[in-house]
């Protein structure tokens, strides 16, 4: 294993305070570590808290800001962060208009964040995100996993928030988005977690791994290596085919890297899946690509589809200033 490190045990809290300090016009570093908030907070507005393991930078840390979160929990790499993380979180940010929480469906992500919510006194909601269409469970979650589609719901929850919209509202936008939206993945190679030393899975030179998620675990089924045309052609297809007839109009196409694929070979990707898009009459009028959701280091990437309706285009566009969106302000 090659990795820059000290100790695997200090990984995460240096790399912390290495990212806090780079962007601390946005960003501060809570107590302890235990989380990062908005460097700047708007009163009076309802905060939305996420969080999960370290390993998928930038999510969640990199979204923390303007026109996003108002606070993330990084947990242990691909481990979910402790319930009083994520409580010590809400309480910093917590503005008296309510809680937001956007969590990914992983078991422990799901049951520390309904024990935070019991700890806390203000009121609060949460959003869960689902968009894999990949497996339908897995020994991380029961149902659907939680994935590039997180970033998404974020954006445009995050832009509603900052237009002073209540809690209610704002979960079942939240809940409309996730609907809308739809990701596969596929990985080139596996990833190694520093603490393990030793890759998750192991993959020859001519397979890939198809339906693989964002914690190194194997996918849906291991297949030989083919095409990118193809490959974009059966994440699009099952992404379509699980939208069914919601997969028409307009559309943002998400492109996200999963931590060791060049920008060239994921705009490649890009130009495949929004060709096949258009061929079925999807209208792509916003994109992304780059690495937002990674495995570490793993080599591949995800699709994903979200369907716009008109209030999202203009909630997408909203400005956004974190570490790891900007535009618009």
């Amino acid at each position: 294993m090659k990795k820059f490190m000290n100790a695997a045990e200090t990984m995460l809290s240096e790399s912390l305070s290495g990212f806090a300090a780079a962007h601390a016009g946005i960003v501060a570093l809570g107590p302890e570590g235990k989380f990062v908030s908005r460097a700047r907070l708007t009163p009076s507005k309802v905060a939305l808290i996420s969080g999960g393991g370290s390993g998928h930078e930038p999510l969640h840390a990199g979204f923390v800001g303007y026109g996003m979160l108002d606070a993330a929990c990084p947990g242990q790499v691909f481990t979910s962060p402790t319930p009083d993380q994520m409580a010590a979180a809400a309480e910093a940010v917590d503005g008296g208009a309510g809680l937001l929480f956007i969590v990914k469906n992983y078991a422990g992500d799901r049951m520390n964040f309904e024990m935070a919510a019991e700890m806390l006194k203000s009121p609060g909601a949460t959003v869960i995100t689902d968009d894999d269409v990949a497996v339908e469970n897995s020994t991380w979650s029961a149902g659907r996993r939680g994935v590039a589609g997180t970033l998404v719901v974020e954006k445009i929850v995050g832009a509603a928030a900052e237009q002073g919209r209540d809690l209610a509202s704002l979960k079942a936008l939240g809940e409309r988005v996730n609907a809308r939206t739809r990701s596969m993945g596929v990985a080139l190679t596996s990833c190694t977690v520093p603490a393990a030393g030793r890759p998750t899975f192991e993959l020859g030179e001519t397979e890939m791994e198809m339906g693989v998620g964002i914690h190194g675990e194997p996918g849906g089924r291991r297949v030989p290596l083919v095409a990118a045309d193809h490959i974009a052609e059966e994440m699009v297809s099952a992404i379509a085919g699980d939208l069914g007839d919601e997969i028409r109009g307009d559309a943002l196409l998400l492109v996200n890297g999963f931590g060791g694929t060049p920008q060239m070979e994921l705009y490649l990707i890009y130009n495949s899946a929004r060709c096949l898009l258009e061929k079925r009459g999807v209208r792509v009028i916003r994109s992304l690509v780059g690495n937002y959701v990674t495995s570490l280091e793993m080599a591949g990437c995800s699709v994903t589809v979200s369907m716009l309706e008109a209030e999202s285009v203009i909630l997408w566009d909203a400005p956004v200033e974190t570490a790891a969106l900007r535009w618009g302000r």
